[in-house]
């Protein structure tokens, strides 16, 4: 491969890097005392621990183990913060079992069943009511990054194999360029009611608008116990499974999409984890033929559901499914249909041994393309039939992502992962029609203090289409992180 010396360099600069960082490592807390068992009773004057979003109650006495160095790196966050309390400092703040409850609190910012490796961290200030009934956090992260196309430059900010120009311009080959877009904003109020339980707000906007830098929503939620409402992130998604990217754009076959719904789910027995949705979906992505075929109105939601089996504190395997109503106009008869469309996605993370994360995505199904990666570009939930250009049907497309992380340190570590999404039609279009796209990425981030990260990455994807025609492109990436 042309840039495989870049790949090397980029692992060599890795295995310097841990001697240089020891000294950032031990001014750093990355391990936390250990912690006893939580007890059905808690304490009199312990914090009721809430529920976060997604993160519903445990059953057992005891939580599920932490067994790898990105746990101890969310330690270490988890004990990099400020206490603020709104109506006077408690008597027993500096007591164990009030120590612990905040822990619990501030845990709740990580483990959660949708929480991403891009996703802002656990906020430094943390506000709190004497009584312990009510917790409100503010955060976000100062995001930058940076990055240089060396073959066939992509007019985007994110690597999309999808956008890669299939015709060679020596004018435009090469480009350099930044963006602040993923610099974020939040807003989260956890509490309890004696009278309804366990309640949470969530507001998350970031600079991913026009331009990569108007103020855009992200989420906006509402969790009343097991009850989700609101604009968050689909049950059909399974964020913590993809790989760590200094990329916005992540793997090929990336499913993330948010979605105004209302979920429910419930955990049993600590390990086991089912929810269903209903969402409100977007207009599908069809592709429309001139004087005969024209869009529709959503008149029906979208179904998602998963079943999850965890048995570390980061570590799961999730089986999710999705059902759609795809509508659209027959314009010669001026009447409407719709097709059935559906969606399946296996995925896991796993930490077979402490420095060492594993993580893979394969999701596969009709007329869920506009949900998934590379394929959200193109109108591909439903296209007109072969030979029948007024019946539309939705075409079969998979995608598959494996990705590895080697952890040196917890505030250190590289990870490589390859994706691939394919479209396949019963027959396509046009001969240029895009075929299947892939991405191979090589990466390392340090995490100079609990709150600072940086990041290098190397990106090199092809794309090719139905008529054989292929063309790869290459990106060299930076990112510098600032949480708060």
């Amino acid at each position: 491969m042309k840039y495989t010396s870049l790949l090397a360099a980029i692992f060599a600069l890795t295995v310097c890097m841990p001697a240089f960082a020891q000294d950032h490592h031990k001014a750093m807390s990355f391990s936390a005392p250990a912690r006893k068992s939580r007890q059905k009773t808690q304490p009199k004057d312990s914090i009721p621990t809430p529920i976060a979003e997604e993160s519903p109650e445990s059953e057992t006495v005891q939580t599920l183990p932490s067994r790898s160095l990105v746990d101890e790196q969310k330690e270490a966050l988890l004990s990099d913060h400020k206490i603020i309390y709104i109506d006077g400092r408690p008597a027993n703040a500096d007591a164990p079992q009030h120590q612990d409850s905040i822990r619990d609190i501030v845990e709740n910012f990580f483990y959660d069943q949708f929480q991403s490796f891009s996703d802002p961290a656990a906020p430094y200030f943390l506000f709190m009511s004497r009584d312990a009934d009510l917790a409100m956090g503010i955060g976000g992260c100062v995001r930058i990054r940076g990055w240089y196309d060396m073959d066939a430059a992509i007019p985007a900010n994110s690597f999309t194999p999808y956008l890669i120009p299939m015709v060679k311009d020596p004018a435009n080959n090469s480009k350099i360029g930044a963006t602040p877009a993923g610099s974020t904003l939040f807003f989260r109020v956890i509490g309890k009611n004696k009278t309804f339980g366990n309640y949470q707000l969530y507001i998350e906007a970031n600079f991913n608008g026009y331009g990569g830098s108007d103020f855009h929503l992200k989420k906006a939620y509402a969790q009343l116990n097991n009850v989700t409402v609101g604009y968050a992130s689909s049950t059909f998604s399974d964020p913590a499974a993809l790989p760590p990217t200094v990329d916005a754009n992540g793997p090929s076959n990336k499913i993330s999409p948010t979605s105004v719904l209302v979920r429910w789910m419930n955990t049993y027995k600590t390990r086991w984890t089912v929810a269903g949705s209903v969402e409100l979906p977007k207009s599908a992505a069809v592709s429309t033929v001139a004087g005969k075929i024209g869009t529709a109105s959503q008149t029906m939601p979208d179904f998602a559901a998963f079943i999850q089996y965890a048995w570390g504190k980061s570590e799961h395997v999730r089986l999710a499914a999705l059902t759609r109503s795809l509508p659209y106009e027959d314009l010669l008869s001026h009447t409407r249909h719709h097709k059935f469309g559906w969606g399946l996605q296996l995925s896991t993370v796993v930490h077979p041994i402490s420095p060492v994360t594993l993580y893979g995505t394969f999701n596969c199904g009709r007329g869920h393309e506009s949900t998934a990666g590379d394929l959200q570009v193109g109108n591909y939930d439903l296209v007109p039939s072969p030979g029948n250009p007024t019946d539309m049907y939705a075409p079969f497309a998979l995608g598959w992502c494996a990705g590895v992380q080697y952890n040196f340190r917890p505030n250190l570590f590289a990870s490589v992962s390859y994706s691939d999404s394919r479209y396949l039609p019963r027959r396509p279009r046009e001969d240029s029609e895009y075929r299947y796209g892939n991405i191979l990425t090589a990466n390392v981030f340090w995490n100079l203090t609990p709150r600072i990260q940086a990041g290098l990455e190397f990106d090199t994807g092809v794309r090719k289409n139905w008529d054989g025609a292929s063309r790869r492109a290459d990106r060299l990436g930076l990112m510098a992180q600032f949480s708060f």
